[in-house]
């Protein structure tokens, strides 16, 4: 079993709603909630869905309306957003959708904030219009959150509400170093998306633990990092399954975006030298075989990291193959 030191260490998922070639949508939806409903019962402790736009394989662009569809259909396992796109966004409306989300299924919902658009410039331009550069307000739009969401905020003249006095817990997300200050400074927790930009990894870490301050939210570091994990019965299924995701991955190099691809037997002659290395740098934290081979490596890099949560992405084609992938590595940690 894998484990942080002699405890057990939390699993969590992060999901795109990835639309598959020849479904919708609708049908990405619906697995989703058939997904956290399994996490559920197998002792996941949070699912979380990522804002992205403009993209023909990602269905989560209306994030906290697909929180609110998932939180629904569970009842324990905490729904959140990795993340919302703060600078996209309003923080009263944030603060008002949230409250809402909160208020429907109380001590159950996570706001993880990112800086980035989600996006490519142009349509970030759409979403921001004449507040292109919003996210150099961000450490100030989210002292702006916290205030609507504070009690204190009751004789303001802007109120959000739902949200004023409601205990939403606030984390910041990051692919790089910035964030780490950001979030050491704010006392928040912290959560890397080392699922595709692993380079910086380790120095963000390092960083928000050596510059954390304690705060009413957070009196020590916590650190959760994002990683894909695709397990199957065996190293050969395991690695036929994740061609989809490979091509995925393809297709951003390539700026060809299209919904995930059934998988293939290989790889080879789909992609150039070049490309396979690109995809490998950004997939640096992807562990993929049976779980015999695949255990090792994530007690390693737990080991490595000491991370205080460790979140799971997985991008199968096959959703029979997804869910089956989750239950191993739930038994893998220990949670079912």
């Amino acid at each position: 079993m894998i484990t942080k030191g002699e405890n057990k260490i939390p699993i969590s998922i992060l999901d795109l709603a990835v639309i598959k070639e020849g479904k919708t949508a609708a049908d990405s939806f619906h697995n989703s909630l058939d997904l956290a409903q399994h996490a559920e019962e197998w002792g996941f402790k949070r699912y979380w869905l990522a804002e992205h736009h403009n993209m023909a394989s990602v269905a989560s662009s209306a994030t906290s309306v697909l929180i609110g569809y998932i939180a629904g259909g569970t009842k324990t396992l905490r729904i959140g957003s990795g993340g919302i796109m703060l600078p996209n966004h309003a923080p009263l409306v944030v603060a008002e959708q949230f409250g809402t989300l909160a208020s429907l299924y109380s001590g159950r919902i996570d706001l993880g904030l990112g800086r980035a658009p989600g996006t490519d410039q142009l349509t970030a331009r759409a979403l921001r219009r004449e507040n292109i550069h919003a996210e150099h307000n961000f450490p100030q739009d989210i002292l702006q959150l916290e205030q609507f969401f504070s009690a204190e905020n009751a004789n303001a003249k802007v109120r959000a509400i739902p949200g004023e006095g409601l205990d939403i817990p606030i984390w910041i997300l990051g692919s790089s170093t910035d964030s780490a200050y950001l979030a050491a400074m704010m006392g928040r927790p912290y959560a890397f998306a080392s699922h595709f930009a692993p380079a910086q990894l380790m120095t963000a870490i390092k960083i928000y633990r050596q510059q954390f301050k304690p705060s009413q939210y957070l009196d020590k570091p916590y650190v959760m990092a994002c990683v894909n994990v695709l397990l199957a019965d065996t190293d050969a299924e395991a690695q036929r399954l994740a061609t989809s995701f490979y091509r995925l991955f393809l297709g951003i190099i390539r700026n060809e975006r299209k919904p995930l691809p059934p998988p293939i037997d290989s790889m080879d002659g789909v992609w150039t030298e070049y490309e396979q290395a690109a995809a490998q740098q950004m997939l640096t934290y992807a562990f993929v075989g049976s779980p015999a081979t695949i255990e090792k490596e994530l007690q390693v890099f737990i080991n490595e990291t000491q991370i205080d949560e460790l979140m799971i992405t997985c991008n199968v084609y096959e959703h029979s193959a997804r869910i089956h992938s989750y239950e191993l590595v739930s038994k893998l940690f220990g949670t079912k």
